[in-house]
């Protein structure tokens, strides 16, 4: 025996009728059937939109014609070979339309429909496809009796609630045990109380009346048909890279149903779990996919859960107060008067103190649940034994699901990583005890985000970062074109860097599915918004990006003025703007604490050496418990390069000319020559270093001269850079006498920070550093009198842009490693 239901999406056309006909014809072909069938879709919706017009006197007969042609066009358009027997049950439903239009005229003679008739009346429907599916199977030449579910199920006196009298329902169905026909064909949804009143199964009726007719009959399975491949890991529509699980245990299907997944209810599952009759959710649309088996076993796979789900629209309600605590019966009392109400609680929680407890209700309850806890507790809050009863709504629910859940260690751990990487905040926390879900509250506006961290991280081998690059001027253009360019390799590798805002000084584009870095110059040029800091704050909140990382590669002081703004929003930054670590000493240490306090990360390696790994050297070794003794380095590009060419003979003013034309230096060669960038890069490594210093504590020899500075425009300083040569070939000089360079060189020693031009000798790591290379020593308790050296080119747009890319890959979410 094999039971099938067909739900009503299934049924909502001639078309589709007859498809489901056809199923049901080729399962017969090897099994015995009992077929469940709901209403055609909207129909009960239509009926209980007629009972509510009927109910306000108004024209409701009109809206009965119309449903009774609709059944009458269904049944003709199927066109059924067994004329005779289509014609019977055009008559069949003639006599169903005449009965409740005698009972809508009830209805709105009374003004109000009593529980029995409005009961008859909204499972009309699944009487009707019973109609009209009986007259298409005989026609497909199969034997079909019709069993009245009303007969058969037993329910109590509670029209709508679904309690079912199971050992009386086994005994009604037992008389079809030896049917010899083909098929038994039931309406779903429908029943009666032992005084023989019309009373309904509530909700997922159809499904619960398959389970029932499965148990009752010992089915062998029982498939439910619907216009879904089976039970995904998540919804769909909320993450496009849901998957179809196709083995779900009984446990697990329930948590998912009672977590708001469109599975089927517990109520479905309980009878088919006790009896081990397996569930198979198939789509009726599409044959070739095998569905979801839901029976004792789970899924076998390598992930730490089976799915996750999301509960919308809920508040959550908090009793708390000095009369909780060691009163025995509070919790009780609480739950008595919600339940007496028809409240379901969806979750609860108690802190350990036991002076406060909290439970999820859906949101259209709660002015019920507030008026019936005021009323109950009236005296408790007059004494100030309770606190006033506070509701907190805009919430939902996240639950992550598996049988895996008790068997591996970190899952919860991992759960709430997953949220935090999203910034989103955990209100409470629930875990059934039989460790098959965990449960977190957040709010509403949050959940997207949500769940598409816990489904990266738990189901999706993919880790994904967005990124809003502010700044897209020669650094900027570089690393998207390296993005761009490394698309097809971080795929290989399961790294996904989403570009979703690109910023520059005219505006924004913003974009949360992503932006084509194909055609992106053309959508600057037309698809630019207008651009401030709050618009960008904004957007993330707005957004449902998981893991979004702003980039800067300007050298706005506004900007780096904004962070604090960009971590409270939930953005993690990579900065190769050299101005937020080298503002006020109090603003640095606000950037730090902040981006701990917000758990985002705060990158900045291309600061002092682009792509040279200078800062993450530096920090290894003071967290290997190193000190610095000297820091010394070569580390403006643009500044190897000219004092190189002061090695060849050249006059400064012809090293300059080289070195602008190549790209090396600013656009204005004075913001090199002055040694304030190389000033900002050492102010960094000493705080770094853990000194408390202020860039006006960096001494810098400049190489310019008061009357270069003065400059109206770098055209009437290139002629007057001549002035210069001299004196520097004079120092030139002077070293090659000494068998020594010149080089311009910061230092971090003895807590001060200097830029200036020094003799280096043969000997010195930083000798043979030019065209355009860096070049660090770290002279530290364990590496001296030889130095470490880092060396390599620190200058140019995709060296940079380079370092930027391994800041961003340092904030890809890190998969858990917990068994």
């Amino acid at each position: 025996m094999l039971v099938q239901k067909f739900g009503g999406t299934s049924l909502a056309s001639a078309e589709k009728l007859q498809s489901v006909a056809n199923i049901i014809a080729q399962s017969a072909q090897s099994n015995k059937l009992a077929v469940i069938l709901s209403a055609m879709g909207k129909v009960t919706d239509e009926l209980i939109n007629i009972i509510e017009t009927a109910i306000n006197d108004d024209d409701w007969q009109s809206l009965l014609i119309t449903l009774e042609d609709k059944h009458h066009e269904t049944l003709k358009k199927l066109n059924c070979a067994c004329l005779l027997e289509a014609q019977k049950q055009q008559t069949h439903i003639n006599y169903l339309f005449q009965e409740a239009h005698a009972k809508l005229q009830g209805v709105a003679l009374l003004k109000q429909c009593p529980n029995d008739i409005y009961a008859w009346l909204i499972t009309l429907g699944e009487q009707l496809s019973v109609c009209i599916m009986y007259s298409q199977l005989i026609s497909l030449g199969l034997t079909v009796q019709i069993i009245d579910s009303r007969s058969c199920i037993i329910t109590t006196e509670s029209p709508f609630t679904g309690d079912v009298a199971i050992d009386k329902t086994k005994e009604n169905f037992a008389l079809y045990q030896n049917n010899k026909c083909q098929v038994l064909l039931m309406a779903g949804f429908a029943s009666s109380s032992s005084t023989s009143k019309a009373t309904t199964l509530g909700r997922n009726g159809s499904d619960y009346t398959a389970a029932l007719c499965a148990i009752s009959l010992n089915a062998d399975a029982c498939q439910i048909w619907t216009d879904v491949d089976g039970v995904y890991n998540a919804n769909p529509r909320d993450i496009s890279s849901a998957y179809l699980v196709p083995q779900l245990s009984y446990y697990e299907a329930m948590e998912l149903s009672y977590f708001g997944a469109s599975v089927l209810h517990p109520k479905t599952i309980t009878p088919l779990m006790q009896a081990n009759i397996p569930c198979v959710i198939r789509n009726t649309f599409n044959l070739d996919s095998k569905g979801t088996t839901i029976s004792h076993s789970s899924y076998n796979t390598n992930n730490f859960a089976t799915a996750i789900s999301s509960m919308h629209n809920m508040s959550m309600v908090t009793v708390s107060g000095p009369g909780m605590k060691g009163m025995v019966g509070m919790a009780a009392r609480v739950f008595d008067c919600i339940s007496k109400q028809n409240i379901s609680i969806v979750l609860i929680t108690q802190s350990s103190s036991e002076y406060s407890i909290s439970f999820c209700i859906d949101t259209e309850t709660k002015q019920l649940a507030k008026d019936t806890l005021e009323d109950n507790f009236s005296l408790e809050l007059k004494n100030e034994l309770l606190e006033p009863i506070v509701f907190k709504d805009s919430l939902a629910v996240i639950t992550l699901i598996s049988d895996n859940m008790k068997k591996r260690r970190g899952t919860a751990a991992q759960f709430f990583q997953a949220l935090a990487i999203a910034n989103v905040n955990i209100i409470a926390i629930a875990q059934g005890s039989n460790e098959r879900s965990i449960s977190a509250v957040v709010e509403e506006n949050r959940v997207k985000r949500g769940l598409k961290s816990c489904h990266q991280l738990f189901f999706d081998a993919k880790q994904q970062v967005e990124i809003i690059l502010i700044g897209c001027g020669l650094v900027g253009d570089a690393f998207l074109k390296q993005i761009q360019k490394q698309q097809s390799f971080l795929e290989k590798q399961n790294i996904s860097i989403k570009v979703c805002g690109i910023v520059n000084s005219k505006g924004a584009l913003l974009k949360e599915d992503g932006i084509n870095l194909e055609n992106y110059q053309q959508l600057l040029s037309t698809e630019l918004e207008s651009f401030n800091h709050e618009k960008l704050k904004a957007f993330r909140q707005h957004s449902n990006m998981i893991n979004p990382i702003i980039v800067d590669c300007t050298s706005s002081t506004s900007i780096a003025e904004a962070y604090l703004g960009f971590f409270e929003a939930g953005y993690h930054i990579v900065a190769a703007n050299k101005k937020a670590n080298t503002l006020s000493m109090q603003y640095y240490q606000k950037l730090k604490t902040k981006a701990i306090q917000t758990n985002r990360q705060f990158n900045y390696e291309t600061n002092v050496g682009a792509g040279l790994p200078v800062i993450d050297t530096f920090r290894n070794l003071i967290r290997a418990g190193d000190t610095l003794v000297k820091f010394e380095g070569i580390l403006s590009g643009s500044m190897s390069y000219i004092f190189g060419k002061l090695d060849e003979g050249l006059p400064l003013s012809e090293a300059v000319i080289r070195a602008k034309s190549k790209g090396f230096t600013e656009p204005d060669p004075r913001d090199d020559l002055s040694g304030m960038d190389i000033a900002r890069k050492v102010l960094i490594v000493a705080r770094e270093a853990g000194l408390d210093l202020e860039l006006r504590d960096v001494k810098i020899d400049s190489l310019l001269t008061e009357e270069l500075e003065e400059c109206k425009s770098v055209d009437e300083f290139m002629q007057k850079l001549p002035s210069l040569d001299d004196s520097i070939q004079n120092l030139c000089n002077q070293a090659q006498s000494e068998n020594a360079v010149l080089r311009y060189i910061g230092t971090v020693e003895d807590s001060k920070c200097t830029v200036k031009i020094e003799k280096v000798a043969n000997t010195s790591a930083l000798y043979s550093v030019k065209c355009g290379e860096n070049a660090i020593s770290f002279f530290s308790q364990y590496y001296q009198p030889i130095p470490m050296v880092l060396r390599g080119y620190g200058a140019g747009a995709d060296v940079t842009a380079a370092g930027i890319f391994s800041d961003v890959v340092k904030i890809l979410p890190a998969k858990s490693s917990f068994v």
